[in-house]
């Protein structure tokens, strides 16, 4: 259970253990499975020889049905028979950015108490599940809060079961034992990623320096110290009262089942579960662009690292998928322009990668590079400005905005191939699109970007006069300056 984004599943090993348990004989590959297969081994093709262009031969597209329980509970069903294998993945929409002020944490916190038991099922939640081979987590984001199983499709019926439990019986077994166990499992989990990890001090300082205290992403979805600990347990019931009813959830089934089976068992589960009234996540905040500043930390590392940050399009708007191209264009592979010029040609960098983290209300744009051993951040500065000033004077290259393209294209492929993957496609366009069918749109915002689109995109983000630096000292060299 961790605030951060979800992972990808290898599901070989599960699926052969739960085949052999139950002893049924895998399936003929679907010709779904096949074309992905196939997709994927061309793709891959295109991005290590990338004068090659792909050719589309149909839209990409993800079969699916949904309705709607009188509760409100939203319900999106995709059949894949490949395997004998099905994903149950439930979204809650609400994140960190709906947290009310004094409350941080909040989202995060509840996705760990998620799992310590509900009323017909006091136990550790994984109990059941793991045995049967089941994947099994939750994840917490600024946009929202989901939970997921991925089990042998025999045991779909169980995983519905256990998700409708905790969504209508949570509050009778939540106690404040529960309560304080968790806090101090996320206050922990808080020292563990963002305070003791090498250069973890740096995300607290980026969030703050580019979004005002009035946004909601100025604070972190662990939340802080102070706030965990202020939690009350009516605190808790309410923020459960308010947000996790049926109708701010959306539930996505996906994979080997009778669609007539499945929708009756959800029906029976979910079905009695009272709704709510609606609650209103924050769907827009503002924030001026950053005047440009310097934040200089000491932490226990061996190298300096220099993170440069920049205000953004957010997920899905115009510029979003050309920062995409951009970072593949600048630091994906050895080939890629600010990996080339800093760590192979001028060795001043250990590692540097470009990152655009969309997001719902407004998205982040980072380069990051550490400095290499007996190389100083002011040198990796100056590297990085003129390679900078380079690509964006002459641009990319077709050969190499093909690649980029390819490494993108390849990327959706890959996520179709198993049935967690699209589960997560379909609830992300839900979420954020209103508009679960939205993979062969967002895949062609990727095709259709051109290298002009790139320049524009990259000369209105990456402005010096709103660039946020933040740098990272070792404290070692720090306190050993500070004594001579």
């Amino acid at each position: 259970m961790v605030a951060i984004c979800r992972p990808c599943w290898p599901f070989c090993p599960l699926l052969n253990r739960a085949c052999a348990r139950w002893n049924r004989p895998l399936p003929m590959t679907s010709k779904l499975s096949i074309q992905s297969s196939l997709g994927s081994l061309i793709l891959a093709l295109g991005v290590l020889l990338p004068g090659i262009v792909v050719a589309e031969t149909a839209p990409l597209s993800i079969e699916f049905s949904e309705y709607r329980l009188d509760n409100g509970l939203q319900v999106l069903l995709h059949r894949d028979q490949s395997l004998p294998v099905a994903h149950v993945e439930l979204w809650y929409h609400v994140g960190s950015k709906d947290e009310p002020a004094g409350r941080s944490g909040f989202a995060h916190l509840f996705e760990h108490l998620m799992f310590n038991g509900s009323e017909h099922w006091d136990a550790e939640y994984f109990a059941p599940l793991q045995p049967l081979g089941a994947r099994v987590n939750g994840t917490t984001s600024t946009e929202r809060t989901n939970y997921y199983e991925t089990v042998p499709s025999n045991a779909l019926e169980l995983a519905l079961w256990m998700e409708a439990d905790r969504m209508g019986f949570l509050l009778p077994a939540l106690t404040q034992e529960k309560l304080d166990n968790q806090r101090d499992v996320v206050r922990n989990e808080r020292r563990q990623n963002y305070e003791i990890r090498p250069y973890a001090v740096s995300r607290k300082a980026i969030a703050e320096a580019i979004w005002p205290v009035s946004h909601p992403y100025h604070r972190m979805t662990i939340g802080s110290h102070e706030d965990l600990e202020a939690a009350t347990l009516d605190d808790v019931r309410s923020f459960f009262s308010t947000w996790y009813v049926p109708n701010n959830a959306t539930l996505v089934v996906s994979g080997d089942f009778v669609e007539e089976q499945v929708r009756a068992w959800i029906q029976q589960y979910f079905g009695p579960i009272p709704g709510g009234p609606q609650p209103s996540p924050i769907t827009e905040a503002s924030a001026e662009l950053p005047e440009a500043v310097t934040v200089e930390l000491q932490d226990d590392v061996q190298l300096p690292r220099l993170h440069w940050a920049w205000q953004s399009p957010a997920l899905f708007a115009p510029g979003d998928a050309e920062l995409d191209i951009l970072s593949s264009l600048l630091t994906a592979g050895k080939a890629s322009r600010l990996y080339r010029k800093l760590v192979y040609e001028e060795r001043v960098a250990k590692d540097v990668q470009a990152v655009q983290y969309s997001a719902g209300l407004g998205s982040s744009y980072r380069i990051i590079a550490t400095a290499a051993p007996g190389r100083s951040i002011e040198e990796v500065a100056v590297a990085l400005e003129g390679e900078l000033a380079a690509f964006l004077a002459e641009g990319p290259d077709e050969r190499e905005l093909e690649r980029a393209k390819n490494n993108w294209r390849s990327s959706f492929y890959l996520r179709m191939e198993k049935v967690a993957g699209k589960a997560g496609m379909l609830q992300s366009y839900n979420h954020h699109t209103g508009n679960a069918d939205y993979v062969a749109t967002d895949l062609q915002r990727y095709l259709d970007v051109s290298s002009e689109g790139v320049i524009e995109w990259a000369k209105r983000i990456l402005n010096p006069a709103h660039r946020v630096t933040v740098i990272v000292q070792p404290r070692a060299a720090v306190e050993l300056g500070g004594a001579q």
